[in-house]
């Protein structure tokens, strides 16, 4: 008998012949972030912390968030906002063309 316990065949395999049972999933689509990244067990997403109300982000990750950031989607509302700010963000008033037109 060797001086660190049992001998190597009788310890339960965790390498080359364990890794084929593998085919379960642990993560699933989050519906927050549409990553793979939702623990089934936990029902917690491991990349945007849903359930949780608010985004998950660090400070040792700045390159994370700046994938996510402002600016990196199609930004259908923000686009428009400079231009809406520049006139005062009138709503329902005729334009200048069409009331100069009608005097």
């Amino acid at each position: 008998m060797c001086c660190f316990g049992a001998s190597i065949s009788s310890t339960a395999e965790k390498g080359t012949q364990a890794f084929g049972k593998r085919h379960t999933k642990t993560h699933t689509i989050c519906r927050r972030c549409n990553k793979r990244s939702l623990h089934r067990q936990k029902k917690e997403c491991a990349s945007c912390g849903y359930p949780a109300a608010k985004i998950r982000s660090f400070e040792w990750g700045q390159k994370a968030q700046r994938r996510r950031t402002t600016g990196t989607g199609r930004m259908r509302h923000m686009k428009g906002v400079p231009r809406r700010a520049k006139n005062g963000f009138r709503t329902g008033v005729a334009t200048r063309k069409a009331v100069a037109a009608s005097a």
